[in-house]
């Protein structure tokens, strides 16, 4: 197994794949690769290889074969991963039910906000002696958002751009009582793992959007059966097909941007004096770190 760490970029652009996006089709010059990090392994393998000229790192969020329910997920090694192969740019590939009437299962959403109501996850890489408070007002990357948007588009997909993706702590799906709160927060869509990983991805100054699948109409539709995972199931696998076909278009306008605001999130984020963070903290977070805070020379606080 591979130590991550700082090295010629081997890739540009992260794709995470959520419930049934398992694998990207296309890849060339295909290498698997598996990775450890300061903050454990990652869900699965990372895969490496070249998509329409654009060098890429697929990983699956679940691990294949689905083995890590949404709370169990490694956000933190699954981005520190992507972050040690070079990558600036993520794609997030989301299974998500509907919250409105306008958007119907096989739509695309784009969202551009996030309600955070998780409650067990590790939510920053900035703790046991390090602050850091990154500015996540606007938490999706637009210029990836509108690459995305058009090559929807371009594909023929039902595609809403921008929205509030609710992000709840799972595995179970709502209750009523719960999901018909959630609509009267005007949100777009719900789902179960977008955070903390959006937030983890700014702390690692990576551009992020969310590709996010409609299966269903939560459980407030009463004109509609209560949802199920063979419903979902059954609306996924039509779902992941369009999903290869947009981030395949997408890929190049998303490569060809040379530089974002998102990858300069830690400029003035990290509050706590260099000489007071730990040396063996300060090494464990050079990869995300050295940018703004060289790694001190050894012997030296």
């Amino acid at each position: 197994m591979k130590v991550a760490r700082v090295s010629a970029p081997r890739a540009q652009i992260g794709i995470i794949g959520g419930s049934g996006l398992y694998a990207i089709d296309g890849l060339k010059a295909v290498q698997e690769i598996r990775l450890k990090t300061p903050f454990g392994s990652p869900s699965d393998a990372v895969v490496l290889g070249e998509l329409n000229g654009i060098r890429v790192a697929f990983l699956s969020r679940h691990g294949r074969g689905h083995r890590f329910n949404p709370s169990e997920i490694n956000y933190r090694a699954n981005i520190y991963a992507l972050k040690s192969l070079g990558v600036r740019r993520v794609i997030s590939v989301s299974a998500v039910g509907s919250m409105k009437e306008s958007i119907a299962p096989g739509d695309v959403v784009l969202p551009d906000q996030f309600i955070d109501c998780t409650k067990r996850r590790a939510s920053t890489f900035f703790e046991g002696g390090a602050v850091a408070h990154v500015a996540f007002a606007e938490p999706v990357c637009s210029s990836m958002s509108a690459s995305l948007a058009a090559a929807a588009r371009t594909n023929e997909a039902t595609v809403h751009h921008g929205g509030t993706y609710l992000c709840i702590e799972g595995p179970q799906f709502s209750t009523k009582a719960e999901s018909r709160l959630y609509r009267q927060w005007g949100v777009s869509v719900i789902g179960m793992t977008n955070l903390p990983e959006a937030k983890l991805a700014r702390e690692a100054e990576l551009c992020y959007a969310t590709v996010a699948l409609v299966t269903d109409f939560d459980c407030w539709h009463e004109s509609e059966e209560p949802v199920t995972v063979e419903a979902i199931l059954n609306v996924l696998h039509r779902n992941v097909s369009l999903a290869k076909r947009l981030v395949a278009a997408a890929i190049g306008s998303v490569g060809a941007v040379e530089h974002c605001a998102c990858q300069e999130a830690l400029a003035h984020a990290i509050v706590t004096a260099p000489n007071m963070i730990p040396p063996k903290l300060r090494t464990k977070l050079a990869l995300l770190t050295n940018r703004v805070l060289p790694t001190p020379s050894k012997g030296k606080r």
